[in-house]
Parts: C-alpha cells; structure tokens; sequence
C-alpha cells in the first residue's frame, strides 16, 4: 500500500496543520511570574546575577537554578530524513519539532530543535561540542549512516551529558523488548535465537549490538545489506561498524541467510522479504518487518504462509508496532532525572526489559479507550506495549535511572524510588492523554459528520475547521453563507481553502421534511405547523437536531451561545432518550493521576431513588465504552447510615434497589467521597463491595455535583471535561455557554467517538 493510499490527510491539510493557527508546533512559556516590576528585576536585572556567580562558582549548580536539567536539544543536519533521504537542514525542522512535541507530550521533557546545515561530521561534532554546555541531554536525529556512528561516538566523549542518536538505538530498544517476548511466548532462549537482519544502517547495526548484549550470540547473528551477506573476508562495500559483525557463513543472499531462522529484522525496504523466504523459517518465526512507509512483508502475506508467526511492523495499523515513542522519552526522562552523564548499554537494556515486561502485565483500562473499548492481552499480537498506556511515564523512567545509578553515570541518585514513580505519574497533562485516545478511535473511521449549529460564532467556526482539519470527520456549519464567510476570514481563514460545508436553516431543501417531522413529534404539545416551520427555520437546534434524527449527520455540537439546560430543552424537542436509557450529564475529572466520572452534573435536579439508578446504570454504561471498567460510589454526607438523615435515605434505597437487580458493574454507597476513593480508610469497613477506589461518582443532586466539581477544579488543580450528555438516540454534546474553541473541539470529538460507538454496538 503506497503512503498516499495510507494516508487519512491531503497535503493540503499537511501543511495547514503546520501553518495554523500559529506556524510550528512548538513555543515558549514562562515558568516564573512577570507581573511586576519585583517580579522584572528578580527574573533579569539585578536579580539574575546572583545565580550567574553561584554557577560561576559550581558549574553543577546550573541544574539547580536553570532549565538545563529538563532541556533536550533535538539536532539534525537533514541528511537522513524520514524516508525522503538528504532534503538538507532546514527542511528537516518539521520533523523535529515533532520530536520536541513528542518529548514534552509523553515525558515532560522541554525540548528545543536545532538545525546544522553543516555535512562534515567534524564540523557537526564541533558546534554540539560548544553547545552542548546550554542542556541536560543531546537527541541526534536523522543523521545519514555511517556518518551518524563517529558523530555519535565522538560527542559522547566530548560532553558530560547523555548523547543518543534515536535513529539507532531508539529502534534498537523497541524491538529488542518485542524480541524478550515473542521468545517468551515460542519457548525460546535468546542465547538460542538464530537472528537474520537485513538492513545494515544505522538502526539495524545498534539493533545487532543490543540483541547480542542481551544475550543472542554473536555467531548466530547474520546481518544483510543491500550488497548480500556480510561475511568475514568481504570487502565490497565495508566499514568498520559492519566489519564487528561479519561472520563465517557460506550464505550469501538474503534468501540463503533466512533458511531456518528463527528471527527476521528488517530495516530495510518494501518486499525485501518474500512469502517463500518466510516459509523457509524455523517453525513459530519471529518476524519483525520495520521498514517505513511500507515493511519488508506485510502480516497478510505472512499470514498466508505461515499461522505460527509472531510479525511487528512500524505500520501503527498492525499489531505490534515498533514505535521509537515508547523508547527516546522515557530514556531521557530517566537519565535527567539522575542527571547522568551518558546513555550507555546497560540503560539501554533496562528500558527493553522493562518495556518487555510491562506488555506481560495486565493492560490497563485506559489503552482500551484508543481501541474502541478491545481489551488487550500478551500474546502474539500484543508483545509491545501500547503508546497509550499511561504506565509508560511512572514505569519505564526508574528502569533507565536505576540501570545509570548501577552503572556509574548517575550524579544524583534517587533515594526513594517509590516517591520517584509517584512524581512521574503526576508530570503530564492528563487531558491530553485522555483526549488522545478519544481522538485516535475516531480517527481510525473519519467520515462522522458533525453539525454545528452555532455555525456563523467565530470559534465555532476555527472548532469546526479544527475538527475536519485533524480528519477527526466532516464539520457541517448551520448560518447564513455570507455571515459565515465574513467571520472566516476574520479568523484568518480563506472560506475556499477551508472546505467547510455550511448549510443556512433558512433555505435548505429539507426543510419540508423536517418541518413534517418535527410537526408529527410536536402536534399534541400545543404546537401549529407555523410554530414548528418558525423552530426549523430559526432556531438552529432545532434544524441541526433534524439533521441528526433524520439521518443528515452523525452527531451535533451546539451550546456556546445558550445555557446548557435551553439548549437540551430544544434538543430533547427533536430527539428522543435511548429506549432503555437515561438522559444525564456526565463530568470527566482527571486530577493526581486518576480519572473520575462525576453524574449526573446536569440533568435531574433532585433525584429519587428510582432516578439514582437509572443514572448510575447510564454512567455505568458510558463509562465502559470509554474503556474503563466501573466502580460506582453513591455518594452521601452519611457513612452507612452515620448519621441517619432525611436526605441520605433515598441514596440507601438506590442501593438497595440495584442489589435486587442483575448488574454488571461494582457499586457502593451510601459513603462519603473520601471514603469511595482512599482504600486505606476501608479497614473499619469490611463488607466494601468495591475491588478498587471508585472511579465513578454518584452525585444524590445537581447542585453537589456542580458545585463540587467546580471547586475541584478552582481550588484543586483538577482538568475537567465535559459534562458529557449521555442517554439520548442519537450523538449531541453541548458545550458550556462562552466555550473556548479546544472546549468546542472537545465537544464535538466526543460526539464523533459516541457515534463510533453507537455504530460498533450495531
């Protein structure tokens, strides 16, 4: 399949992703405050030469009072970039302000890119060598082979700080931790494994010299170049990286060297392996094909010749991806948080280990959000792990930093590596993440069209272009033409360039049959057909709920210039409740590591016992598809009854009513919130039905719910998302009154996934 087939973008869309709505990815945030003039003279004049003599004095000292110790400089002469070869420096700055991004998103990591335009390794080593001094850590990236080994080398040397070409090792790490696996899972040792590669480059060499330091033995190794064999006594086409591996063998051809294999890299190029080759494997081979856009062989046409192969891509639409991100983040994260003076092998083998054994353990909840709810397991198909899987940051990092303080390279040991994971699970954005793997489900069945019906609001237009600008699907803006286009290019969009469908309530051709529809919904409610011919052209609810009853859209974003509760007035006018739903409101609270559901936070002011259920049944469900398995905690200002009050009762008979019931989730109440999440204060509470602190909050009303929720997240530190409007036919969220447009894009994501959804349980 060729790159432009795979692709889910234009090059259109490329490149205004890049351009809008500032042009990069990357800018720069103050971490101090500049408010005042105290605040100007400490940041800079006078108050900056205090820690420039305390530096001066101790260079060390720089950790302390700079960002040198959580700064990683990306550097690149674009001499090997992507697959497109030496485009030179500048063209390179795309992809490695990627890699910033990637750094900061998955690990913390603040990272700056920067370009050389030189070519000569010599001149290379020297401007890092004299830059080098500004951070924590050296990234080289998509340096051309074997140019990228001296340089490499060389700047380890010189610096005092980590140097990693991720190019090679990045690579290395990741498929050495698939390779710990896919032995375990055939009952092989890795001393035992006889291992073919084809691809002697950069990431294919450091892949060799990591297997055979984790234990594959240097005479059952066979490496392949585009020459042949690299044998011992071969001259053509040589150096001495691929020199240290040459052996004695009488193969060869690619061909000759697989016979009887257990273990195929490949860092090389499309169809470099063939069906027959593969059949010619020893039985249960291992199979990783990592070349890019397109492997060496693809898993179909492994599979149709052998069903006992163990096959990794570096494709993320097959299983087991090789994915440099599950590798270079956690590393640096690592050796920063140790201060080390360098990435050696022995890091380098920690971090496969511990990836390796993460993939054993049980995958939790939150990967299964970016796989429409499939939960995964170990086994052939699952030997690496996910880039979702949030454990990543708290796992990997002690792994690297333990092996560096063994090692020697440390300067500054952990002492208490239990606080050291806990400080690592708190450093990211969780609603990034959470909204990642939201947008990765979609993004893998783009096509839901999306209504906006508050089309003609600048940021319900930049959401809206946003959305179908990401591929998340199909943004269909409600307004009048002209007024949408005015307030485009006040956005600074070009309507042509934009692409936004934009459909005015006022004209459109199915107005007739919404009207008859609306009309057979609202005639025995007091409505005339004037009335309802008024709601269509009109109001844009009313018109854009049409759209989505009756099959025009898959879901609808509205609520920016209206109260949440007018809005879902207008909507429930059009669309009905699921037939065993509940209309709710559901708050996505994401704060100290863990994810919480709050219910209902919108909906039912003051509900009975009756009502409590049906909302708890309804989040429940929610909950699941979203890939996390429910706890529920009805919550009360009572414990079990202490102290008896009018108002708790009714939180104990909804308890007591789903003990009477067949349901397939974990409940508890009535408690309090302190109790539903902290298990150390369970001891006095024997009979805790839950197997785990809560993560879904039954609110006994409206009011705990809201006020809670917002004074969390005032006063707390918390994120919150939503609240989600569950329980109705068809996918509409509503998005708080004045919403920014992240929160609209939000909103309207999430309306994508519930139709996602909708369509996987049909």
């Amino acid at each position: 399949m060729s790159d432009a087939r795979k692709r889910t973008f234009t090059d259109e869309e490329a490149l205004s992703f890049h351009q809008f709505p500032t042009p990069g990815k990357l800018a720069i945030t103050p971490t101090k405050p500049m408010a005042t003039q105290r605040d100007l003279s400490l940041a800079y004049s006078p108050g900056v030469a205090v820690p420039v003599l305390r530096i001066a004095e101790d260079p060390e000292t720089a950790y302390d009072y700079t960002s040198k110790g959580n700064l990683v400089a990306v550097i690149s002469n674009g001499t090997a970039i992507l697959g497109l070869g030496n485009l030179g420096a500048l063209a390179s700055k795309p992809v490695m302000e990627g890699k910033s991004v990637l750094f900061k998103r998955f690990a913390d990591v603040d990272s700056i890119d920067i370009e050389v335009t030189a070519t000569d390794p010599d001149e290379v080593i020297t401007v890092v060598k004299n830059i080098g001094v500004t951070f924590g850590g050296i990234n080289l990236e998509d340096i051309k082979s074997p140019e990228c080994f001296r340089i490499e080398t060389e700047l380890q040397e010189l610096l005092d700080i980590p140097v990693f070409h991720d190019d090679q090792h990045g690579t290395a790490i990741i498929s050495s931790a698939g390779l710990i696996n896919a032995c375990k899972i055939t009952g092989r040792e890795m001393k035992d494994v006889k291992l073919v590669l084809c691809g002697a480059g950069a990431a294919g060499i450091a892949s060799l010299e990591l297997v055979k330091a984790m234990g594959v033995r240097a005479e059952n190794c066979i490496a392949v170049d585009n020459t042949g064999v690299i044998y011992r006594g071969r001259t053509s086409g040589m150096n001495q990286w691929k020199s240290a591996h040459a052996v004695e063998t009488d193969a060869r051809t690619l061909a000759d060297a697989i016979k009887g294999a257990d273990a195929f890299f490949g860092l090389s190029v499309k169809g470099a392996l063939t069906p027959e080759m593969v059949a010619s494997m020893a039985p249960n081979p291992i199979i990783f094909a990592m070349a890019n856009p397109d492997p060496e062989i693809t898993p179909e046409e492994v599979a149709a010749v052998r069903s006992d192969a163990i096959v990794a891509t570096g494709r993320s639409d097959y299983p087991n991806q090789v994915n440099n991100v599950l590798g270079f983040p956690y590393i640096f994260r690592g050796a920063l948080d140790v201060r080390a003076r360098r990435v050696n092998m022995e890091m380098k083998v920690a971090c496969a280990n511990a990836l390796a054994q993460l993939a054993r353990e049980d995958v939790p909840d939150e990967v299964a959000a970016a796989y429409h709810g499939k939960q995964l397991k170990f086994g052939p198909e699952y030997i690496i792990p996910s880039p979702f899987d949030p454990r990543l940051i708290s796992y990997i990092p002690p792994f690297v930093a333990q092996a560096a303080m063994d090692s020697g390279v440390a300067r500054t040991p952990i002492a208490d590596m239990d606080a050291y994971r806990a400080s690592l699970a708190q450093r990211l954005d969780p609603t990034a993440g959470f909204l990642q793997k939201i947008q990765g489900v979609v993004l893998k069945s783009p096509g839901k069209r999306i209504v906006f019906a508050e089309g003609e609001e600048p940021s319900v237009i930049r959401a809206a272009f946003a959305f179908q600008n990401a591929g998340l699907g199909q943004a269909i803006l409600v307004g009048r033409e002209d007024l949408v286009e005015e307030n485009m290019r006040l956005a600074g969009l070009d309507p042509a360039e934009a692409d936004l469908k934009v459909v005015n309530a006022r004209v459109s051709e199915h107005n007739p049959e919404f009207v008859d529809f609306l009309y057979g919904r609202l005639a025995r409610q007091g409505y005339l057909k004037r009335d309802v011919l008024r709601l269509i052209n009109q109001d844009r609810n009313s018109f854009a709920a049409s759209m989505v009853a009756l099959g025009h859209a898959d879901g609808m974003v509205t609520g920016v210039t209206r109260s949440y509760d007018q809005a879902l007035e207008e909507i429930l006018r059009v669309i009905d409740p699921s037939p065993d739903g509940r209309v709710i409101g559901m708050s996505v609270l994401l704060a100290k590591g863990r994810t919480l559901f709050i219910a209902d936070t919108n909906v039912t002011e003051m509900p009975d016992a009756d009502e409590l259920v049906e909302i708890a049944c309804e989040a429940a469900r929610a909950v699941k598809t979203l890939g996390y398995r429910p706890r529920i905690a009805f919550l009360s200002y009572s414990t079990f009854g202490n102290p008896m009050g009018q108002r708790s009762v009714k939180v104990r008979e909804a308890v007591a009513m789903l003990d009477d019931m067949d349901v397939d989730f974990e409940y508890e109440g009535e408690i309090p919130p302190d109790l539903a999440l902290d298990t150390a204060k369970w001891a006095n509470y024997p009979f805790m039905r839950l197997s785990g602190p809560a993560n879904v909050l039954i609110m006994p009303a409206i009011h705990s719910a809201a006020i809670s929720t917002l004074l969390v997240q005032e006063l707390g530190g918390a994120t919150v998302i939503g609240p989600l409007l569950l329980g109705l036919q068809k996918s509409v969220q509503i998005a708080p009154l004045g919403a920014s447009v992240s929160k609209i894009l939000q909103m309207a994501t999430l309306a994508a996934y519930e139709q996602d959804v909708v369509d996987d349980q049909a």
